[in-house]
């Protein structure tokens, strides 16, 4: 997959430029496009496109559905350009803030929208086959998905185990019943989620024509309020009402002592593989259609996943369960040749996971930000011990800026602060640093990573702009204030673009 040398970067689409409160689907997003491109980027890396609910923290990593795209990326701009609402209510921007997305605000502003932008579509005749065309091509999930979320509105967000047993347990006459109730509601989350993928195909479109890959990220687990388990109980491990028995998450690791509670159902994978993992089939085959290449969180999940007993408060009392390996994925590669999947093998690593890995020849990934602290086998993340088949980051999505790195007294719970002046000392020292530090140390540790020989390089926005924690995306086991940073259109310079394309070029990416 990885044949020639690259370079990219992650950035989530929420965290472009807009006057709407988010980033979204429209003109930002093609200014960035824009912008890859005069960098000599070949590669954009983003977060999960689901539906995301404030009441989880707005994580794209816990959705209601592994299939649907989020509305609230939904661009005004372009529905305004397609004559889907007024330019009185696309320019209603209700004084956002630029910086932070603030997710209540940004959710009332929006759904007022998307009632005219469905209602407007029904009168444009290009968009009418279209929408039968793409309701047809995603029934698979799309019938349950809108169901779901009109059942959820209609029982006032209460969670699919506490409706009606008879809906509940999905008979067949209840859920005729209820579609012909609900068929307004029903008709136009369709259409939403219709407007989201046209949207989506329309910018992907325009990266793919100036070269550029979309790289997507694809979550092991999915929610347990979500149409996926409501629609499948049988694929999930689930007591007689519904209520799931284990729960996922990882021991404790260097992001957290009591490790991640997740929280997410556990798969009955035998249940799967008598059925050719037909679910996990149909979720690849979706997420190819929209990615140009496709990161498999927890890859470790697929050799052995640590699962905690529901109930438990934290996830230290959980255990590893031996999960499908091989079993999974020759029936991935009898479907798709060659796909292009990435594996992200991080965290508490076993020599099985590297060996799956490799049998199957998946790129993993690499962060520099690992290399240098003095747990063991770190120096697997040094940038002279890649391998050409992987991703090599400075850091990741859950990772802090590499500036904010530099600057805290703890680069974890478990480290004194004597441990992390070392590995900060020793990271400046490897990369060339001596004596005080410069305004743009950052770029010593980019250029760290352009030079090595892995095949893919991808860096953070934050950490081109050289942001302090101020412009961390996430916190691990934190459940609020996550996943809202954004930059704002000013600090595409010309002169960064320049600076970018240089070290990009020197090092033949």
């Amino acid at each position: 997959m990885l044949k020639k040398r690259k370079s990219g970067m992650l950035l989530h689409v929420t965290s472009l430029p807009s006057a709407f409160g988010i980033g979204d689907l429209g003109p930002g997003a093609r200014t960035f496009v824009d912008f890859l491109q005069s960098s000599c980027q070949h590669v954009w890396q983003i977060l999960p496109l689901n539906p995301t609910e404030t009441h989880y923290g707005s994580s794209p990593y816990s959705s209601t559905s592994a299939f649907a795209g989020n509305p609230l990326l939904l661009s005004p701009a372009m529905f305004f350009q397609e004559g889907l609402v007024s330019k009185e209510d696309a320019l209603k921007t209700h004084a956002f803030e630029q910086r932070r997305v603030d997710y209540q605000h940004v959710t009332q502003y929006k759904q007022g929208l998307f009632r005219s932008a469905v209602n407007n579509s029904l009168k444009k005749r290009h968009h009418a086959w279209k929408y039968d065309q793409f309701c047809e091509e995603n029934a698979f999930w799309l019938d349950d998905y809108v169901l779901f979320e009109a059942l959820k509105e209609q029982f006032r967000g209460e969670a699919w185990s506490r409706w009606p047993a008879e809906i509940r347990k999905r008979q067949p006459d209840a859920l005729e019943s209820a579609k012909r109730r609900l068929i307004e509601r029903i008709e136009e989350k369709k259409r939403v989620q219709y407007l989201f993928f046209w949207q989506w195909k329309e910018l992907k479109e325009y990266a793919n024509n100036r070269n550029i890959q979309i790289f997507g990220d694809l979550p092991i687990y999915v929610n347990y309020d979500s149409a996926d388990v409501w629609a499948h109980q049988e694929l999930f491990k689930l007591d007689k009402s519904g209520a799931p028995v284990t729960l996922s998450g990882v021991p404790p690791d260097y992001f957290s002592v009591t490790g991640q509670l997740w929280g997410n159902p556990i798969y009955r994978w035998e249940r799967m593989k008598e059925r050719g993992f037909g679910w996990w089939m149909e979720r690849i085959a979706h997420n190819l259609k929209l990615f140009d290449m496709i990161r498999i969180d927890h890859f470790r999940g697929f050799v052995d996943f640590w699962e905690v007993a529901a109930g438990e408060p934290t996830a230290v009392n959980g255990g590893w369960v031996q999960g499908p390996r091989e079993d999974f994925f020759k029936i991935l590669l009898d479907r798709f040749s060659c796909p292009p999947i990435v594996a992200e093998d991080l965290g508490q690593i076993t020599q099985d996971v590297h060996a799956l890995r490799d049998r199957f020849q998946f790129p993993g990934m690499r962060v520099l930000q690992f290399g240098f602290s003095s747990a063991k086998g770190s120096e697997y993340h040094r940038p002279h011990n890649y391998v050409e088949n992987c991703v090599a980051y400075t850091g990741t999505h859950d990772n802090n800026t590499l500036i904010g790195w530099l600057e805290e007294d703890h680069s974890s719970s478990r480290n004194s602060k004597k441990e992390t002046r070392e590995e900060k000392k020793s990271a400046l020292a490897y990369v060339g640093v001596r004596g005080r530090r410069s305004q743009d140390v950052h770029w010593y540790f980019i250029r760290a990573l352009m030079m090595s020989c892995a095949r893919l390089v991808i860096v953070p926005m934050q950490d081109y702009l050289g942001l302090g924690s101020k412009g961390r995306m996430n916190y691990p086991s934190v459940p609020d204030g996550n996943w809202e940073w954004r930059f704002l259109q000013d600090e595409l310079t010309p002169g960064l673009s320049e600076r970018i394309s240089a070290c990009t070029k020197l090092y033949g990416r």
